[in-house]
């Protein structure tokens, strides 16, 4: 969940240091710190919070060096303060940390007896003991961090920095990410490219287990190492971010920006899978025969999970196959039954999700067929499945998903439409009318956000409220736990999502007077059992939100008496294929202004990080 940062230059570091915190900080952001080593010292400054508070410091006591390692925190194993901030060090080494050290507790004990003072509550600082006990053993650098990683058990992303060996950084990776980035005279390494976009698209991606010394001489270079202490090579890519796409350019939140690239990214989405010439849908390196499955399981977590819930709808309707939606954190703690004939579609906007990965390792310790749906098609999951289908969002940096989860159901559609189309359960013409509301997708989209200013006044009427529920019914009701999830993310408003038929098996009891509801009740199939859960909400005088498009409205206002305050956003009628993508982005703009009126962190909301990298 942490964001880690490395840099060997032949400038001063402080400033790139925390301009790629900065760019890190999606990653959590309880506490940031950063350590240089100069003149055979090492140099660190630490701070609780945001990263604006580690720069107010830097403001009164700067440090200097041309090598340095530098965190940004999401709290596990320790208050947010000052004490817990990495980097961790001793006289001799600096080190930060992403993961977890399962059996850092055993390890502080034994290294307690030996004469070790800890300063922290963390479970990282055991790694700089750990190291500083081997090199008072005589080893070198590498090798006390070789030997200290064969103690360790857990996930984890480390830079370490040396005092007496102050032209070397040693990073590694096992279980969390870690990209290295080359440029003349620079070398880093990160969490994410994104870090250093803006100074090189240059990447290599290391692998599990992999280790790198980056060193500034006699020439800046690098030697890379596998889990056996062997010398390797790694491809060198380039890198697609740049430091444009990282950036808010007029925009006063990220999370904005991103709503509002939706009509682009979810274009060049479907261009990448779409031959518009014959309207054929390909998928580039994925070889699977859709004749022989006779069972699809989505795993996932969070957002992704509900992008899973809604392509069970699409594929069970248009591909005619059955599918499970699995929460991942909970699929392998019920020695699942995994038919020889279905296909697990696993799916992660960072393709580093923990609990995702875990479920991951259990299918193919079972010699499971595995299809990987990620927007980082360099990511531990894509690398380990055997089919990948890569969302184009570009790089999301609000920790609230927007641009990703809509990707992932364009990719999803998609993927309906060739399965159905393979197994002949599509008739042509029913296959080019949908393949033809997803072209017009990006421009209904883009008719949406040009009203974004309705949802800035309808935004007003709940920024007192403490509760409120979301209705879906259908291919809708994903996209009202959606709804819910945003709310909550960034407002702090309890909200829930329900299907409109469980309205009346519970949740009804909690609507009164002070209880917003936000119903989408698009004119499709589901229209008219969905209207008579509108009348049971009007009749308990609810405070009254609904997502519909023209005809839809206009029976509403026929049949509705209202008791209650009742607010109707007209939206483009669409097929009800393309709703849920469509109805989406309503929810995401009311979230927003709710939670821009209310003044909470947008872009990094309390408690949470983007890429959740530990269990």
């Amino acid at each position: 969940m942490c964001g880690i940062i490395g840099i060997v230059s032949d400038k001063q570091v402080e400033s790139y240091l925390i301009d790629g915190l900065k760019r890190l900080e999606y990653r959590g952001y309880d506490s940031a710190g950063i350590a240089t080593v100069n003149d055979h010292q090492i140099h660190r400054r630490r701070s609780a919070g945001k990263l604006g508070n580690l720069q107010a410091l830097l403001q009164h006591e700067p440090i200097q060096g041309q090598i340095g390692i530098g965190h940004t925190r999401w709290a596990t194993h320790g208050a947010a303060n000052t004490e817990n901030a990495h980097p961790h060090s001793s006289r001799e080494v600096a080190v930060v940390h992403n993961g977890i050290i399962e059996n850092f507790f055993d390890l502080k004990k034994q290294l307690q007896k030996k004469g070790h003072k800890f300063e922290s509550d963390t479970d990282t600082e055991v790694i700089v003991h750990l190291i500083t006990d081997y090199l008072h053993q005589g080893d070198q650098p590498l090798k006390a961090v070789q030997k200290t990683l064969t103690d360790l058990h857990g996930a984890f992303a480390l830079a370490i920095l040396f005092k007496d060996d102050p032209n070397t950084l040693i990073a590694t990776r096992q279980g969390s990410p870690l990209v290295l980035g080359i440029k003349e005279n620079e070398l880093f390494v990160s969490s994410d490219a994104v870090a250093f976009a803006p100074w090189t698209q240059q990447v290599c991606y290391l692998e599990e287990g992999d280790l790198v010394v980056l060193s500034k001489e006699p020439k800046f270079n690098y030697v890379l190492y596998d889990r056996t202490g062997h010398k390797v090579e790694r491809p060198l890519r380039r890198s697609q971010i740049t430091g444009e796409s990282v950036s808010k350019a007029e925009y006063s939140h990220y999370m904005l920006k991103e709503i509002f690239e939706q009509p682009t990214v979810l274009s060049d989405t479907l261009q990448s899978l779409l031959n518009f010439e014959n309207q054929m849908i390909t998928l580039k390196d994925v070889n699977i025969d859709w004749n022989t499955l006779d069972r699809i399981q989505i795993i996932a977590c969070g957002t992704s999970y509900y992008a899973g819930l809604v392509a069970k709808y699409w594929f069970e309707k248009w591909a005619g196959i059955a599918v499970d939606v699995e929460i991942a954190s909970e699929f392998r703690y019920r020695n699942p039954v995994l038919s020889p004939n279905s296909l697990s579609i696993l799916i992660s906007q960072s393709g580093e999700t923990i609990d995702t990965l875990a479920a991951l390792s259990l299918l193919k310790e079972n010699e499971h067929q595995v299809l990987a749906l990620v927007n980082v098609p360099e990511s531990s999951i894509a690398r380990k499945a055997d089919h990948v289908l890569q969302t184009l969002a570009g790089p999301e940096i609000g920790v609230a998903s927007t641009k990703a989860f809509t990707s992932q159901l364009m990719v999803l559609a998609c993927l309906s439409l060739k399965i159905g189309r393979e197994r002949g359960v599509i008739k042509p013409d029913t296959y080019d009318s949908l393949v033809q509301a997803l072209v017009s997708l990006p421009g209904m989209i883009s008719h949406v956000l040009q009203n974004s200013e309705d949802y800035q006044k309808l935004a007003l009427s709940f920024t007192t409220a403490r509760n409120c529920l979301y209705l879906g019914r259908g291919i809708t009701y994903p996209i009202a736990l959606e709804g819910a999830l945003k709310l909550k993310e960034i407002s702090y408003i309890h909200a829930e999502g329900y299907a409109a038929g469980e309205l009346k098996h519970g949740p009804i009891a909690l609507i009164d007077l002070t209880m917003p509801v936000v119903v989408l009740a698009p004119y499709d199939e589901w229209f008219e059992k969905t209207l008579s859960n509108l009348q049971e909400v009007i009749a308990r005088g609810a405070q009254l939100l609904c997502l519909t498009d023209q005809k839809a409205a206009e029976k509403i206002k026929q049949q509705v008496k209202s008791v209650c305050q009742i607010e109707i956003v007209v939206l483009p009628f669409v097929d009800s294929f393309i709703e849920p993508i469509l109805y989406t982005i309503p929810v995401q703009l009311l979230a927003y202004y709710i939670a821009l009126l209310k003044g909470t962190d947008i872009d990094q909301p309390r408690n949470l990080a983007k890429s959740v990298t530990v269990e």
